[in-house]
């Protein structure tokens, strides 16, 4: 068991051990971030030491730190893998995100194991499968609407297995684990880390008689993911951890986007304090912001909640892949070396730094940097703007045109700062004794510590003001400084039940509470538990399925042997193990360029595009030299992106897998064969 059903879990995202500090800080009851290796982002890699100085951090408020380790590995990486599995549980990292299957079969140390989101779970069966296999947190697939998240939770038991879900960032187009674009163009596998993302890229949409559909779109890049307002409709379809992606992205995104979902998760648990089903924070302390948290203000291609609620006509970022930013006004003139801009009403100044842009006549997005911004007129919010290029080299700006700020310094140098203060609360009681002062501190967790100092009669002076001496004491007590505790109230007793007009030394209120303090830490340490290592189920559970193509990801013996010994009879290698040289699915996703380009059979039988009359029949995709073909599977209504892999790529791939395994071939079960699985 991780979490417990009535937790909700914020994750966030971590480049590095300082950004996954600062997630803590900002809210995150439980941070993500890549280890030395084989975590699916190739430049995002940390230290076992980095990553215990997070640990230690994160544990001070029971936050928890996930690793990724979700790449799938070849014959030559398990016992790598294994060794930093133990280097990772010795550091107090309390969970590892995986994909590769085969790490289940190799001896694990007893740490949580979580299905990254490359597990690719759409299924109510697939969903269990994992559960019964022994993973105690599952990250659905982004394309899921509510109905088919409850029905996975309906189907797995909260107690032993936690529903994961994205909440925020950036969104493949592809369901996670099922592209192979990349592998198939380049020879860099996006379930190895090294996408090469050819989903932002411009495409020409091309019918089969050659006619243009779509001229250089972005017909596969998707808006930025952004459930802000279904929050309270994830929890109840079973949701518990929110997850916000990003672990490329800055230390100003991770502040912003962490504090804005804290700001939201709070709110729905104190709306459902009083109700038959309370929530609570999955770790402690009550985190305050220096800032007014705004999605808008980091990087996006504006925002979709996917299909969450539905299939959506707009959830692409056809026009650019790039951050559009948020209108602010307009041209009034331009002039030799500016620009003049009016604002709108709810945006009140420029700076120097601030980076604005808009579209061109082909709706391309070109950015404008402020070089100096002069105000010329506050009555009418006008600017005048001098950018750092030439104004010829800005193409098509005109009177009239409409711009946007796709970044605001200000805004970004309030997070330059500390932005953010976590606290745990504290009950504070002062008892003074006949011959002694003893204080006792007592956390939101129930924990506490007690200690105690002499101060005999002979040292005690009268107080000329008790009123007084009484709030000097509690300010005293209270001021708890760079701890991680901020006092809730604080009591002071006397031994005989009434106020004695005395003084207490400051010295000995400080000595007092320093003492307790660090008790109390000890204390909490001594109590923190690791999360347990669910076991799967006797005897293992059946895979949903008796055969595996290749989009099962299967890419060592050690994943083979996992899926045969939960009853598949038939296991393709992974397109990775370059055996797949003909046309095949190199992405499959849930976004359909038919349906975007209103030529769903569903939405009309044709309509009048480019060059005449264009039905819905298969599409090509063009981008210089690369040709790929679309289908449509209208049953489950998906969409697969046809293509083959290079042959240069693959003689490259082939080469470079024969050295890293020493020239033994990867071949597994393409039949059922006859005797080794019989039953």
């Amino acid at each position: 068991m991780s979490l417990l059903p009535h937790q909700l879990e914020l994750l966030a995202p971590a480049r590095d051990a300082a950004i996954g500090i600062e997630a803590v800080n900002h809210g995150a009851d439980a941070v993500y971030i890549g280890g030395p290796g084989f975590g699916a982002r190739s430049s995002a890699d940390n230290s076992v030491a980095d990553i215990a100085r997070l640990v230690a951090h994160a544990h001070h408020f029971n936050s928890r730190i996930f690793v990724t380790l979700n790449t799938i590995l070849r014959d030559d990486e398990l016992e790598p893998a294994r060794k930093l599995n133990w280097q990772l549980y010795d550091a107090g990292v309390d969970a590892l995100i995986i994909q590769d299957m085969g790490l289940l079969e190799l001896d694990l140390p007893p740490i949580q194991l979580h299905a990254s989101t490359q597990t690719d779970i759409r299924t109510p069966e697939k969903a269990r499968f994992l559960q019964d296999a022994g993973l105690s947190q599952i990250v659905l697939a982004r394309e899921l609407t509510l109905e088919q998240i409850a029905a996975i939770r309906a189907a797995t038991d909260p107690s032993r297995c936690a529903i994961e879900f994205f909440v925020h960032g950036a969104l493949c187009v592809a369901y996670s684990g099922q592209c192979y674009i990349s592998a198939a163009h380049t020879g860099r596998s996006a379930n190895r880390g090294e996408c090469s993302q050819a989903c932002r890229l411009p495409y020409q949409v091309i019918d089969d008689k050659g006619r243009f559909v779509a001229h250089d779109k972005h017909v596969l890049s998707m808006k930025d993911n952004n459930q802000s307002d279904n929050i309270n409709a994830l929890v109840d379809a079973g949701v518990r951890s929110f997850k916000i992606e990003g672990r490329y992205k800055d230390m100003a995104y991770v502040k912003n986007i962490t504090a804005h979902y804290r700001t939201l998760l709070d709110e729905v648990i104190e709306e459902r304090q009083h109700s038959e089903q309370p929530l609570a924070r999955a770790s402690s302390g009550k985190t305050t912001f220096s800032f007014t948290p705004d999605p808008n203000q980091n990087f996006n291609r504006e925002f979709t909640d996917y299909f969450v609620n539905g299939r959506q006509d707009d959830i692409g970022a056809f026009d650019s892949p790039k951050n559009p930013g948020q209108p602010i006004g307009h041209v009034l003139l331009t002039g030799p070396n500016w620009v003049e801009l009016e604002l709108s009403s709810r945006y009140t100044e420029l700076h120097n730094g601030d980076g604005l842009c808009y579209y061109d006549l082909q709706k391309e997005l070109v950015g404008l940097a402020i070089n100096r911004a002069e105000l010329i007129s506050a009555k009418k919010a006008r600017w005048r703007v001098f950018p750092k290029d030439a104004l010829d080299t800005l193409k098509d700006l005109r009177a009239g045109l409409e711009v946007n700020r796709n970044r605001d310094v200000h805004w970004l140098r309030q997070l330059d700062k500390k932005s953010s203060d976590r606290r745990i609360g504290l009950w504070i009681n002062l008892q003074v004794q006949a011959e002694a002062v003893q204080l006792t501190l007592t956390d939101e967790d129930g924990h506490s510590a007690t200690v105690q100092q002499p101060f005999p009669a002979a040292q005690r002076q009268a107080a000329l003001d008790s009123d007084a001496t009484l709030e000097q004491v509690r300010s005293q007590l209270g001021r708890l400084g760079t701890t991680n505790f901020i006092a809730i109230s604080t009591d002071v007793t006397w031994a005989r039940g009434r106020f004695e007009a005395i003084v207490l030394p400051s010295s000995l209120l400080n000595s007092l509470r320093r003492d307790a303090v660090a008790q109390l830490e000890a204390a909490r340490a001594a109590a923190f538990t690791r999360l347990p290592r669910a076991l799967p189920i006797e005897p293992p559970a059946p895979y949903p399925e008796d055969s595996l193509s290749y989009l099962a990801n299967v890419f060592n013996r050690a994943a083979r042997a996992f899926y045969a010994k939960h009853g598949v009879k038939v296991i393709a290698p992974a397109y990775e193990a370059v055996q797949e040289t003909g046309e095949v699915s190199l992405m499959i996703t849930k976004h359909c360029v038919r349906f975007s380009l209103s030529l769903c059979p569903k939405q009309a039988k044709g309509v009048t595009g480019v060059q005449g009359f264009v039905k819905a029949e298969p599409l090509q995709l063009v981008n210089g030299k690369e040709k790929l073909t679309l289908r449509f599977d209208c049953k489950p209504c998906e969409m697969h992106v046809m293509g083959k892999m290079k042959p240069t790529v693959a003689k490259q791939s082939r080469q470079e897998l024969a050295a890293a395994i020493q020239g033994v071939p990867i071949s597994f079960h393409k039949v059922r064969p006859k005797q080794e699985f019989g039953h």
